[in-house]
């Protein structure tokens, strides 16, 4: 275990440069004190690692120094085969690359890994995209992903839902996400940080400009306030409506995720005919509509009066057309 510490640390500076032990000790979920123990151990072992003083100190690496010791054990060298990713490579234009790079590796594991890593391949199957959608095209994608990597400006012509359709900016593409499917991206635009969908975008140019990437940007973190927020404002309406006991339990397969985590939040205890009642978001009237026609006879919906007198028209004119 402290083996694999060990390297880990040494892998942490290689990547990282200079890091203090708190941040090292975050990193790996152990106590400063390990770190400074850790630290020790490396120095007596030959490691080429020194503390440089003050504020801006921490623990690096001599200049130059590499280690090709990666320490892979079964599971991590299988889990290198899982990504599943070939398609998304592909379409950012690196499928040629990942090929590449996945024939050295295989190339540089002992025989054991290699079987390993096809076993684990042979029964696992990452597929991202969406269910019941047609795939979009994405002919700008491999470009913007240059001026990601590159941190090259960019101008687009994109197209939104709101007029006028098509709008040109100026862009610092900071970040790619696939989200079921569906490719997305993060941008600077005059200071704000902004989400598009790449298949939006109907031109690109990568300029020669390049920019500085915001200090402390996070990815991941970023979109998923992103994304949060989103849902927020997605669902601005709410609706009150009975469930019956089937309908609340085919809430999680015909709605929304905000629907159904409201539901399993905020459920109260049934009435005396076993029927629920709650209060949902809704992202419009027209939108809850449709969305509680699919429960059919399991839900009886109490407000507002609109939404329930377009329900009451609709089952009328059902009742008409089947009778």
């Amino acid at each position: 275990m402290r083996a694999s510490r060990l390297l880990s640390v040494v892998l942490l500076l290689q990547d990282r440069g200079r890091l203090t032990a708190q941040q090292i000790a975050t990193e790996l979920e152990v106590s400063v004190r390990t770190v400074y123990r850790d630290i020790e151990a490396l120095g007596a072992a030959g490691v080429p690692v020194y503390a440089d003083l003050g504020p801006q100190g921490g623990y690096q690496l001599v200049d130059g120094y590499r280690t090709r010791l990666t320490g892979l054990t079964p599971q991590e060298a299988g889990t290198i085969f899982l990504a599943g990713i070939p398609d998304a490579a592909a379409e950012l234009g690196l499928g040629a690359v990942l090929t590449t790079a996945e024939l050295k590796l295989r190339a540089a594991l002992p025989a054991r890994l290699a079987r390993h890593a096809d076993e684990i391949r042979d029964r696992f199957h990452l597929d991202a995209a969406g269910w019941f959608r047609e795939t979009e095209t994405h002919p700008h994608l491999a470009a913007l992903a240059a001026a990601v990597w590159n941190r090259r400006r960019a101008r687009m012509r994109y197209l939104r839902w709101r007029q006028p359709r098509e709008v040109e900016r100026e862009i610092e593409p900071l970040g790619i996400v696939l989200k079921a499917g569906v490719w997305y991206f993060l941008a600077r635009v005059s200071e704000e940080i902004r989400t598009y969908r790449v298949a939006t975008i109907l031109d690109i140019t990568v300029l020669d400009e390049t920019f500085e990437r915001p200090e402390g940007f996070d990815l991941a973190a970023a979109w998923n306030q992103w994304a949060a927020d989103f849902e927020r404002r997605l669902h601005r309406d709410e609706a009150t409506v009975r469930l019956s006991p089937a309908g609340l339990d085919r809430i999680p397969y015909l709605m929304t995720r905000a629907m159904a985590r409201n539901v399993r939040d905020a459920v109260g205890e049934p009435g005396p005919d076993g029927w629920t009642t709650v209060t949902l978001p809704t992202e419009s009237v027209r939108h809850a509509h449709a969305e509680f026609l699919r429960l059919g006879a399991d839900v009886e919906v109490l407000g507002p009066p609109e939404l329930r007198e377009m329900m009451r028209t609709s089952v009328q004119e059902m009742a008409n057309l089947y009778s």
